[in-house]
């Protein structure tokens, strides 16, 4: 199966709105885009799951009534134990995966705590499956082929930077 067209930018505004209950169809999935200091916080999918073996950003399923923004923040402290915060709009990318329609909201974030940082020059601490990776790396590691609009962004914005 392949992505399907629908993808776009939101304006802030309807950022902050609960997903309808289409889930009966569509599965949301929000994505914590974190980036500090020139650095993205990806993380190995384990093995048993969908797509296992594949980088990612991390994120999940939104539960009901949750906001993509209050998913992303939720996932990403379940995930690595790092509290963020929202800082820009986002992507919004649908794609089919043989294990079903996907509706995936990039969520641009930063980390709200750096105390966590083992000094103030050096990441926060991360599970091990996790790790910070320069933007210009990003190129370097396979990721699921919905996040591929996410990594376009992403190395167009480290272009115009350089």
């Amino acid at each position: 199966m392949s992505a399907a067209p629908a993808e776009r930018a939101d304006a802030p505004a309807q950022a902050d709105a609960p997903v309808p209950a289409e889930r009966s169809t569509v599965t949301h999935i929000a994505v914590a885009v974190v980036e500090r200091d020139g650095h993205y916080l990806i993380g190995l999918r384990p093995p048993g799951a969908p797509l296992a073996g594949y980088w990612e950003f991390p994120g999940g399923k939104l539960q009901p009534g949750e906001t993509p923004q209050a998913a992303a923040i939720r996932e990403c402290r379940e995930e690595t134990g790092l509290n963020v915060e929202v800082v820009g709009g986002k992507l919004i990318v649908d794609h089919a995966y043989p294990h079903g329609l996907l509706r995936i909201h990039f969520i641009r974030c930063r980390v709200a705590s750096p105390a966590a940082a083992t000094a103030p020059d050096e990441p926060p601490a991360v599970p091990e499956r996790f790790r910070w990776v320069r933007r210009a790396a990003l190129a370097g590691y396979v990721f699921p082929p919905a996040n591929a609009s996410i990594l376009e962004l992403l190395a167009r914005e480290g272009a115009a930077d350089a």
